[in-house]
């Protein structure tokens, strides 16, 4: 398939292949990362209520995928280089499938953690190869879009950790565990046969892949340093935004749950929306309005108690975890133009810096978080002030960059 062909020019088999490619792209994420990470979120009061484990165990449990994601990030390439991509996402569906299924039996502490762990560092692998595996086989102009659709897995997981758990939750814990196991399992079989089953034609586009890639590589520090920026920024919201709800404001769990539910919402428009500006008016606009918008946000959240502005300004920060996702894929193939391996090694270093930055933050802000005495909105500042430092970065590389061509 040509780079330069169209979606509606193909004939009808390829263009329903595409689209299998890519649900079989939305399951993964779903699966890996949209429930094996946001689903234990509601899951934390249960289980400290059940006595399954102490609650400050549950709180290193809950660290326990966060760090199997970074070592996912790490390791998923070098995997698939031995048993190939789609046999490595394949044979990540099943670990996550697996994690679910064990962590319905709480035998001790140290077996919920490595089923845990498993499940993150099944998530770290699956984001580093997912679209590396499916976006070859997308026309090119299409290919934020279908970013998009791959990664409305993540929103779709947000949402339905505000949604599914809870209806789970009725039946009992270690059901909720099984169920969270036999979705993960139907969505591992119905995707199965859904991946490409062979590498696609080279574009037109790799034939100067060496020139354009080495001279694109320089550009690639901007990318790791705004992609570290935006994991610190989006993590004060993502973790501390029910409680923010529930105790900061004084307006209970009730209304906590129901925000984070307009959270989910916002997160599953995020990589759509997010891809298709893509699309449409460059990698580079898109990430600085969306960076804008966020920072206006954050801010907002900061300076009003008015629970109708902040629901309207939930949806938009909903949208920026898993937005961010397809929108810095984007910029990585804009910025390094027509090399393919290269793309996917600079896209999984950058997953790999964006992981590592997350889970530092995590901790770092629960620190600051128990030092004042539950500041909430100290933390959704400084988060503000790590997009507001990314966005700034975008414009001094500009600046610098014409100076440079000036000189």
């Amino acid at each position: 398939m040509s780079a330069d062909t169209t979606l509606s020019q193909l004939p009808a088999s390829d263009r329903n292949a595409v689209w299998r490619h890519i649900l079989a792209g939305l399951c993964a994420s779903l699966v890996s990362i949209g429930l094996a990470r946001f689903s234990y979120t509601p899951l934390i009061p249960p289980l400290i209520q059940a006595h399954w484990f102490s609650a400050a165990d549950i709180v290193y449990l809950g660290a326990a995928n966060l760090a199997g994601y970074l070592l996912g990030a790490l390791l998923g390439r070098p995997i698939a280089r031995r048993l190939s991509n789609v046999t490595t996402l394949r044979l990540m569906m099943v670990l996550v499938t697996l994690a679910f299924l064990a962590c319905a039996m709480p035998l001790s502490v140290s077996w919920f953690f490595g089923w845990r762990l498993v499940s993150g560092i099944a998530g770290g692998a699956i984001m580093v190869l997912v679209a590396a595996t499916i976006l070859p086989h997308v026309p090119a102009e299409r290919r934020g879009s279908a970013s998009g659709a791959i990664f409305l897995g993540l929103g779709l997981g947000i949402a339905g950790s505000g949604t599914l758990v809870p209806l789970l939750l009725n039946l009992g814990l270690w059901q909720t565990w099984f169920g969270l196991g036999v979705v993960s399992a139907l969505l591992t079989a119905v995707s199965w046969f859904w991946w490409p089953s062979s590498a696609p034609a080279p574009t037109a586009h790799v034939a100067h892949a060496s020139a354009t890639g080495d001279k694109a590589a320089s550009g690639t520090g901007l990318l790791y340093l705004q992609y570290a920026l935006m994991a610190v920024g989006l993590v004060p919201a993502m973790v501390f935004f029910v409680d923010f709800i529930a105790r900061g404001l004084g307006a209970g769990a009730h209304l906590g749950s129901l925000f984070w539910i307009l959270y989910g919402v916002g997160a599953i428009f995020g990589p759509p929306v997010y891809g298709f500006l893509a699309d449409r008016i460059g990698a580079r606009p898109t990430m600085r309005y969306v960076l804008l918008t966020q920072l206006l946000a954050v801010v907002g959240i900061c300076v009003t108690d008015n629970h109708w502005y902040i629901a309207a300004l939930t949806l938009l920060i909903g949208a920026f975890p898993p937005g961010v996702v397809p929108l810095m894929l984007a910029r990585v193939r804009e910025t390094v133009i027509g090399h393919a391996e290269q793309q996917n090694a600079t896209w999984g270093r950058a997953t790999t810096v964006f992981a590592a930055f997350q889970a530092i933050a995590g901790y770092s802000y629960s620190a600051i978080f128990n030092a004042t005495g539950g500041n909430h909105r100290l933390l959704f500042l400084i988060g503000a002030a790590a997009i507001a430092i990314a966005l700034m970065a975008d414009f001094g590389s500009q600046l610098l960059t014409r100076q440079q061509k000036s000189a």
